[in-house]
């Protein structure tokens, strides 16, 4: 009980007794409060989990850490990287960074604006700052988890303190990232006092029961050419069925495929090996390795075994981009040949090199409001080769030529929550997409015409001729006539003496590209990330530049608030 007396007035002084009594009632309080760990109870210490993410697996990851630091009576919260200033860093006191890498050791683009703030000489020190990096990645890559590499690093040099060390996962990240979570979150039970488990998790939507361990079998409904049969490119429309599935998706996101080995190159690479006709090889090469690209562990063994092979003389000069050079469009099969019969391994040895078979993802070009029953994939067919050999794209020429009519495909989504089309039905929308870049911008279109959108759309498309390779014509010819695609600008390249892009295109409009821009437009680029991604990019400080009028720096920071704005967004590989 508190003291007894006649009540006091709101700005009479405690008496020593009243005040030891208030400091015993807010101790026991908050004591209770961390004891229960119960809806509406403080938590003992809130965790900022901050992600980079590509295609939705460091998202995933971090919902996975918000949801088990509640669990245990912490607070948490997720955050992408470029929604985070270092100035908010210096503030937080545990942080948990998930994030993959992207291109040759990028940064995702939902945290290049953080990096870049954060490798600045006026980042603030770190020294109350207690934090974790987990990296997801591809070890195919030499740049493996880069990204986590270098926030790690650079946490450290700023003054934090590591709470557990970096754990870098392959392509099959879950176990892994699982295994980190739980070790990391039971040293913030341990560092914080927090409950340890009697807090309840946050209700979260199921995750789908499909994934890459348990794809789903979908019929192939449709398989259809787009491009001409004059046409240097083999591209295809695609539809999978999903029955009853209970598969959802949204514009934007993308459908993994899970190929299987072509036949004949997996009959040549035994036969090679010495082991034609072993049946359980055959399958297992068919459906679980990868044979198309080799491994860098299958490149070191090979260069180890034959020191004067051609491989191993371009390994030697230690120039990265010439071996990549040398690599491109060789298979495994290549590599043992090159080796010679008398270095290259066993059966038994070769298939520990190899790695897991991986799904391909495809951007989706359909919209669930137009299809919810079926999923559409726009795809070109990989194919090329010399007088000696010829080479397939493992999913597109899987899709092409050896899924016969309504057999089934294992299939997924994959979310991809950063691009998508945008909230507000007014808003302005740019969307850059040659080639099969045009795919999700389909379904984007599909989108907006079945909610009865508003806002102007604008598709900048291109290819190399019009008169072969203008995908979708007779559906972007009826949208723009019913309205829903208020400008198409076109770029065919080789129609013309001098080659024309969608970048061309992009400055010869550059006075209205801006003015959409001034109005509150979305720009979305879709494609190529080696080369077009950048040249778009380029044209769009450029245009900036020019009609802003005040440099180059000026440019980038219009750019850069674009991206915090996430109206800026790029879905490249």
């Amino acid at each position: 009980m508190p003291p007894t007396g006649s009540l006091i007035p709101a700005d009479a002084p405690f008496s020593a007794e009243q005040e030891a009594w208030l400091a015993g009632f807010i101790a026991g309080v908050a004591a209770a409060g961390r004891r229960e760990g119960g809806a509406g109870d403080a938590p003992a210490v809130t965790i900022d989990v901050l992600f980079g993410t590509q295609t939705g697996n460091s998202e995933f990851v971090a919902g996975e850490l918000v949801a088990g630091a509640r669990a245990r009576g912490l607070g948490g919260k997720a955050t992408a990287l470029d929604d985070t200033t270092p100035e908010q860093l210096a503030a937080m006191s545990h942080v948990l960074v998930v994030t993959s890498t992207y291109g040759e050791g990028e940064l995702p683009d939902n945290a290049g604006l953080f990096w870049e703030a954060l490798q600045a000489e006026t980042a603030p020190r770190l020294e109350g700052l207690r934090y974790a990096v987990l990296g997801l990645g591809d070890r195919g890559y030499d740049d493996f988890c880069q990204a986590a590499k270098l926030i790690d690093t650079r946490l450290e040099q700023l003054g934090a303190g590591r709470l557990h060390e970096r754990v870098d996962c392959d392509v099959d990240f879950e176990d892994p990232a699982a295994e980190w979570t739980t070790a990391v979150l039971e040293r913030l039970v341990a560092e914080t006092g927090a409950t340890g488990g009697t807090g309840a998790a946050p209700s979260r939507a199921p995750r789908s029961p499909w994934n890459k361990r348990t794809p789903y079998r979908s019929r192939l409904a449709v398989n259809r050419l787009l491009s001409s049969p004059r046409s240097a490119k083999e591209i295809r429309h695609y539809e999978f069925d999903l029955g009853d599935s209970g598969i959802t998706y949204e514009a934007g996101d993308a459908l993994a495929v899970v190929p299987l080995n072509e036949d004949g190159l997996v009959g040549a690479l035994l036969e090679h090996l010495g082991a034609s006709g072993d049946e359980e090889a055959a399958a297992l090469l068919r459906a679980e390795r990868e044979i198309r690209t080799p491994s860098k562990e299958l490149i070191a063994e090979l260069v180890e075994r034959a020191p004067s092979s051609e491989l191993a003389a371009v390994v030697a000069h230690g120039d990265r981009s010439d071996l990549d050079s040398w690599l491109w469009g060789r298979d495994v099969l290549d590599l043992l040949q090159d080796a010679g019969p008398a270095a290259a391994p066993t059966l038994p040895e070769l298939l520990p090199l190899l790695r897991p078979l991986q799904a391909r993802q495809y951007s989706i070009s359909s919209s669930p409001l137009a299809h919810p029953d079926r999923i559409h994939l726009t795809v070109a067919s990989v194919r090329y080769g010399s007088g000696k050999r010829s080479y397939e794209g493992v999913a597109s020429t899987y899709l092409a030529d050896r899924v016969g009519e309504d057999a089934a495909v294992g299939v997924f989504v994959q979310a991809n929550a950063s691009f998508g089309v945008p909230v507000d039905d007014d808003a302005p929308m740019v969307m850059i997409g040659p080639g099969t870049g045009i795919a999700p911008f389909r379904g984007f279109l599909h989108e907006r015409a079945a909610r009865g959108a508003t806002g102007r759309n604008w598709l900048f498309f291109g290819d190399r001729h019009r008169e072969s390779d203008f995908v979708y014509e007779d559906e972007l010819t009826r949208l723009r006539k019913d309205g829903v695609l208020t400008e198409l600008d076109l770029a065919f390249s080789r129609d013309q003496a001098e080659k024309v892009y969608v970048q061309t295109r992009m400055w010869e409009r550059s006075r209205e590209l801006y003015g959409w821009l001034e109005e509150g437009a979305h720009v979305y680029v879709c494609g190529d990330a080696s080369r077009m991604a950048k040249d778009v990019e380029a044209a769009l400080l450029g245009v900036i530049a020019e009609q802003r009028g005040r440099g180059d720096d000026d440019a980038a920071e219009y750019l850069a608030d674009l991206r915090r704005a996430k109206r800026y967004v790029r879905d490249v590989y």
